[in-house]
Order: C-alpha cells, then structure tokens, then sequence
C-alpha cells in the first residue's frame, strides 16, 4: 500500500511499530522491519554506548529501514543524535517534541524526523519547525496519553498540518488502517499490537496477563508518576493509588537510584531531566520524583516478568486482542484485511455483491 509515510520512510507497509521502552529493542525492532513495517527502537532506558549497538545490531538483522526513539527533553539528546547520524539510521522518533535545534540537526543529516504527539497544537508547533511527519496518539494508546480520542483528535490534526499523519492509539487490525486513511491519514503506528507477538522479548508469563485483559481491565493512573499513564490494572497499581505521599516518595527514590545505576546518569543528570520533565507541565516536585518510578517498574514487568512488582503500559486494544503472531503474520493479515475492505467499500454501489 503506497502512501505519504512508505514513501518518506522507504518501507513496504504504512504500519509502524512503536518505540516502547524495554520491548521495543533490536530482535522485535528488526522483525518489524523485515515485514515490511517501520520498526522504533527505543533507546531512553539504554545508555549512548547500549544504543550504538543495539542499532549495529538491527542493522545486523536487516536491510530495511528501521528508527529510534529519543526522548527529546533528555540532557544527552543532542548526543544521542549524533550516533544516529553516524550510525545512519533513517528515522527519528520523539515522545515529545523535539527543539527546532535537534530536528535541523536531522534534517541536515538527511534523517527523517517523526514526533509523536498528543494535540493538535503540538503537531502545529513541529511541523512549523520543520518536522516531516507526526504521529498522533488518541486517548486509547498505552503509556502516556491524553483525553481526547483518536477519531476526534485525528481529524483536527489532519486538517492542521500539511505533513503526513500517522493515526495511533486503537489500532490493531486492517480495518484499523483503512479507518486511518479514511481520515486522511498516511498510516497507523502500534504499540500494544507488536508488544503482542511471538518476536517480542516480553516474557510469556507478562504476555498472558495481557491477552486475559478485558477492556474493562485497562485503566489511566496518575499514581505512578503524576501523569495520566494507561495500564493493565493490577494489584500493584491499586496499592499505588492507595499509598501514602511517604510511601510513594520512598518507593521513587529507590526507583530513581536503580535507574540511575542502568542509565548511566549521574545524580545531576537526573535532576536536569526532571527540570525539563517539569517545563511546560503543572508536576509538583514530588510528582517529577514520582515519575522515576517508570522505568524500572516498566523493567520489573517487561524484563524481569515480575507483574507482581512492575507496571503494563498498554493500550485499550489489549481487550480485544488474543493472539500472538510473528511480526510477518500480523503486518501480512493487517494488510491483507485492508485490502479486502477497500475491495468491499469500492464494490457496486447498488446493493449487489
């Protein structure tokens, strides 16, 4: 299927996997991008030296372009860009918008730059400083997210920009995608959908909490770093929303030291990134403590398999999804069904089939 997002990405399929942090890493990555999808590397919980071979490892695994997601408010962005660039990789992807300085830094280097956004007038902000596409996430979508829903928040953005628009948040099958460019999208992008497939790293214990879920079973907390963060509702998150500012302020410090010993970051660095974290957002200080917490209760589930002790990002589409096919059977069926619902939609218009 030929759109604005294959062309500028140089990929088969306007389907793009996600870069979720510990899940999105090189085995997953690559297996997207061989069937014929962009594949996201998610580097914010690798150090610069991890990232550098994390890409010369997907780059050992295939020929297709493949991208990597960056938070753009880290304090070692610009240098996370320059192993991009000398690494070659084709996409650069952000979870928040990335400064006018980093995206001509990519543009000069030929990268394509994608941020993924929440509102309209965030898509209206990037694509102003030069941005080649975005990827707006509805509601729906795992991790991070806002109120408004996809089939609203799309639209408005569709209309805003004269970039190409990735739809994500609710996505997981063909119909999916023809809904998406049936707003005047260029392709979905997924993340809940690839976390579910027999190349992913999760481990089959995390997986099948996952494929139990119910729609009902998903829900948004503040409780684990003062953002509204979807997730599968567990024990444990119920425990966070019960517990004390003590408590959660106790449990954040102990989170942030591990991170900070996995990252590589030194206490200074840390506290940087919770000032830009802070900047533009009404977090107390406790709450850009709290948000330590995220990575290592994202790792305590997505590595360790520990859904006892770690949280599950996910997106709604959790509830409806029951299977775990290769990244190849899924990104085939999902461009098999689109194909033959547009057949459907363009048949005769009279009545008969």
């Amino acid at each position: 299927m030929d759109t604005a997002l294959t062309r500028l990405a140089g990929v088969r399929h306007p389907v793009v996997q996600t870069g979720m942090g510990w899940v999105a890493g090189p085995r997953l990555v690559s297996a997207a991008a061989n069937a014929g999808a962009l594949g996201i590397l998610a580097s914010a919980t690798m150090t610069p030296d991890r990232l550098r071979e994390a890409i010369r490892e997907v780059r050992s695994r295939t020929d297709a372009p493949f991208g990597v997601n960056l938070r753009a408010d880290a304090g070692d962005a610009a240098d996370r860009v320059e192993i991009m660039v000398a690494e070659g990789v084709r996409v650069a992807s952000f979870a928040l918008a990335p400064s006018r300085e980093l995206i001509a830094r990519l543009r000069e280097a030929g990268v394509v730059v994608i941020p993924s956004v929440g509102a309209r007038r965030h898509a209206e902000k990037v694509a102003a400083w030069g941005a080649d596409a975005v990827i707006v996430q509805g509601g729906e979508g795992g991790g991070h997210t806002g109120e408004v829903a996809t089939s609203v928040l799309l639209p408005q953005v569709v209309d805003a920009v004269d970039i190409p628009v990735v739809a994500a948040g609710g996505f997981f099958d063909g119909r999916g995608l023809v809904a998406a460019l049936a707003y005047g999208a260029a392709g979905v992008a997924m993340g809940t959908r690839f976390l579910l497939t027999s190349d992913s790293t999760v481990p089959d214990a995390v997986k099948a909490r996952y494929l139990a879920a119910t729609v009902r079973d998903i829900t948004v907390t503040r409780a684990v770093d003062g953002l509204p963060h979807r997730m599968l509702r567990t024990d444990l998150v119920e425990t966070l929303e019960r517990s004390g500012r003590i408590g959660l302020l106790a449990r954040a410090l102990r989170k942030a030291a591990g991170f900070r010993r996995l990252s590589g970051l030194t206490w200074p660095q840390l506290v940087r990134d919770g000032i830009a974290l802070k900047h533009g957002k009404e977090l107390s200080w406790s709450q850009v403590l709290l948000a330590a917490n995220t990575p290592m209760l994202l790792k305590s589930a997505m590595v360790d398999g520990r859904t006892d002790l770690g949280v599950m990002a996910s997106g709604q589409v959790a509830g409806v999804i029951d299977d775990l096919p290769s990244c190849a059977e899924l990104v085939e069926r999902i461009v098999k069904e689109a194909e033959e619902v547009l057949e459907g939609l363009t048949g005769p218009r009279d009545g008969r089939r």
